[in-house]
């Protein structure tokens, strides 16, 4: 009966420190995956000298385009939509013929429904809203991750 018992504490030892074991192993792994993953975006915003000012961000979403634009649809209509912002605040995103949209296949206006995810990509109206060039439906949600959102340098 005693020996029972010791091997089945033995058991639950070896479990506990194979997990332990497993644990560490893939903080280990998770910590060299972002130190790698991080020098790839490193100067990303950072822009180059000489360049009139423009800083990488704006080389990468292209030329004359502002910020992207993420968060929940709060409205939509046939032309534009709205998107509640994760500090918040609220952006209107205006819909062009030309306009792309993606929901990781070919998509449509229709598409973009209030609640879904979206990021949107445009050109920075006088009158604060975007007018899209892309949007993306879907993604990831931040609303449970920890940390915040970083922005781009200047």
């Amino acid at each position: 009966m005693k020996s029972q018992g010791t091997l089945i504490a033995i058991m639950v030892a070896l479990v506990v420190l194979a997990g332990g074991g497993d644990f560490y192993g893939g903080m280990t792994y998770q910590k060299s995956q972002a130190s790698s993953t991080g020098g790839q975006f490193a100067g990303f915003g950072q822009g180059q000298g000489g360049q009139g000012g423009q800083n990488s961000a704006r080389r990468f979403f292209g030329q004359g385009q502002g910020r992207p634009v993420s968060g929940d649809v709060i409205s939509q209509d046939a032309n534009s939509f709205t998107v509640k912002m994760t500090d918040g605040s609220s952006k209107i995103v205006m819909l062009s013929g030309s306009t792309s949209i993606s929901k990781f296949a070919s998509g449509t206006k229709t598409d973009i429904k209030k609640g879904e995810r979206v990021m949107a990509f445009g050109k920075d109206n006088s009158d604060g809203s975007v007018t899209a060039t892309m949007v993306q439906i879907g993604g990831p949600r931040r609303d449970n991750q920890a940390g915040g959102q970083g922005q781009a340098g200047k």
